[in-house]
């Protein structure tokens, strides 16, 4: 992880591959392929090949919207056959917060399609329909590092950071999540829920990508991406804590603004919204009209 805030950012090249990259090592036993989705018909219609799939609410989170803890990531890492040595190459709905997910837990090498499916498909690389493969028999044993506590926020942490001047807390949503028309993104609400933001909370909308990727899918520049990020500050040293509602595009916002644009001291608040929203004593903010 990059350590500085240079004046100028670049690029961390060793956590995107590009789609060139990733087709010529899918056969190489240290590579192993995960597509990170929200539901498993889009990885059974068509995936990457040899690629496993990890689905965001079953695997990734508890049923209360959670993020799983050790005992089940070791069971994950070794049901993806993923060893300490392996590398690891995300895709798909939130790679990103497989790569957060993965990081927090001390894999050493993890990272990032730089490309869309779609622009993986519409080249003509390698790709497969069903089920995932069982890689269980073929794993050693591989337990998690101790979990990095740098890279998260619980509730509590963003509980005493609301007012806090040395903490933005950045929300990443859509407008109306934002403004509290909806729960969900999907524009829904939720029996129990409250719809709003956490007070204080600086909005960088990131639905439909806004700006972060070109037409392939693949990251902009750093200069356009600091653009995106123009209301917080890129080069301070306050603490930054991104949320969204299930921590996707939360991660994806600390993906960009760690390792592609250098800025220190960001945390996932992998709750989020989900979290957040139903508790009964948090306080919710809304846009009024």
């Amino acid at each position: 992880m990059t350590t500085t805030c240079p004046a100028t950012p670049t690029v961390d090249h060793d956590l995107l591959v590009d789609a060139a990259w990733l087709a010529a090592h899918l056969t190489d036993p240290q590579v192993r392929v995960v597509e990170v989705d929200v539901t498993l018909a889009t990885y059974e219609d068509w995936h990457i090949a040899g690629a496993t799939v990890w689905n965001l609410y079953t695997d990734l989170k508890t049923p209360d919207y959670r993020t799983v803890g050790e005992p089940e990531v070791t069971a994950l890492l070794a049901r993806s056959g993923i060893a300490p040595e392996s590398t690891v190459v995300l895709y798909g709905y939130a790679p990103a917060f497989g790569l957060w997910l993965l990081e927090h837990h001390g894999h050493a090498d993890t990272r990032i399609l730089d490309c869309s499916r779609e622009t993986w498909h519409a080249s003509g690389h390698p790709t497969a329909t069903g089920a995932p493969p069982d890689r269980t028999t073929s794993t050693p044993a591989y337990g998690p590092h101790a979990e990095d506590e740098r890279l998260r926020a619980d509730v509590t942490r963003v509980r005493t950071s609301i007012g806090d001047p040395h903490v933005t807390l950045l929300d990443v949503r859509s407008t109306p999540e934002y403004d509290g028309e909806c729960f969900w993104p999907s524009g829904g609400l939720e029996p129990g829920g409250r719809a709003g933001h956490v007070p204080t909370a600086v909005h960088v909308p990131l639905d439909a990508g806004h700006g972060l990727y070109d037409d392939r899918g693949a990251f902009r520049g750093p200069a356009e991406l600091r653009e995106v990020f123009a209301p917080v500050d890129l080069d301070g040293a306050g603490e930054l804590v991104t949320y969204c509602t299930i921590g996707g595009r939360a991660a994806t916002a600390w993906f960009v603004l760690s390792h592609l644009l250098g800025r220190e001291h960001v945390r996932v608040y992998d709750g989020s919204w989900a979290e957040w929203g139903h508790l009964a004593d948090t306080p919710v903010q809304r846009v009024t009209a």
